[in-house]
């Protein structure tokens, strides 16, 4: 196998072992690279963090660039990458199929697949079309012999579904016969009602810290029978929230009290150094 199918190899056997595991976003290499410094065996993209960062809504990426820059994160370091490919960018199965072989060709370790159609007036793909989709993920990722990890993800709690338990444990259980590997439904923050769905799917569950769930922690997750941990764009919102408390106090008071968060420079010259 070539290195990102090592890399694929490598992610997989990490929903494989006994355990919970974390896998922070990053939205461009450096953030990627600070990741990994911190000792995680996986990391993800973010693409609210890679379009924001671009000064661009949420969403309005398009497939060929949004698999440059996750390409350009994944080729950068060392560990397994997922990424973030929203709904597949495109309607159709056959969308789908071809942007997971796009993030296969970019390297990804894997991918996340959701059913938000991103319309207002029917924001959940029909069930059928949504297995469809994942059934066309899966039959991408076999004839490539690359072991992609797909994740299906079910927008059921952020739609604001009116029974986002129920319609979440369906659609992810179908999706799961269709052929992903993870199952995932963010905007989930009760302890008893993630284990429920850990029961009711049946297979390895992710889950997202930090702007949902803010009161549980990676043990209670653990304890809940996740498998999976990362935190979407909430990285990118922290520090992006940092810069604009320093701007605040800098043009409001005139003073630097936030450079006490600064980077230190040895990370930075570690961060810099060309990947061996």
């Amino acid at each position: 196998m070539n290195a990102a199918a090592d890399k694929a190899a490598a992610f997989k056997a990490l929903h494989e072992r006994d355990g919970i595991f974390v896998m922070p976003n990053a939205w461009d290499r450096a953030s990627a690279r600070l990741l990994v410094m911190a000792g995680f065996e996986a990391v993800a993209t973010t693409s609210a963090g890679v379009n924001f960062s671009a000064g661009q809504a949420d969403g309005s990426g398009q497939r060929d660039a949004m698999l440059r820059i996750y390409g350009e994160i994944a080729a950068d370091v060392a560990v397994p990458c997922n990424g973030d490919i929203e709904n597949g960018y495109g309607d159709t199965p056959e969308d789908v199929a071809q942007t997971i072989r796009g993030s296969i060709d970019a390297g990804m370790a894997g991918g996340n697949i959701e059913d938000y159609t991103g319309r207002k007036s029917d924001p959940l793909y029909d069930t059928g079309l949504a297995v469809a989709r994942i059934q066309a993920a899966r039959a991408a990722i076999d004839a490539s012999g690359v072991p992609f990890v797909l994740t299906a993800r079910t927008d059921c709690y952020l739609t604001k579904h009116e029974s986002p338990f129920d319609e979440a444990a369906r659609r992810l259980s179908a999706y799961r016969d269709a052929g992903a590997d993870v199952l995932y439904a963010p905007g989930m923050g009760d302890k008893a009602e993630i284990a429920a769905l850990v029961s009711a799917v049946g297979a390895p569950l992710n889950v997202v810290l930090g702007r949902y769930g803010r009161g549980l922690t990676v043990g209670d997750l653990a304890d809940a029978g996740v498998k999976r941990v990362s935190v979407g764009g909430a990285m990118f919102l922290a520090a992006y929230g940092q810069l604009q408390a320093a701007a605040q106090e800098l043009m409001q008071d005139g003073t630097t009290g936030w450079t006490d968060g600064m980077l230190d420079r040895d990370a930075l010259r570690q961060m810099t150094k060309p990947p061996e």
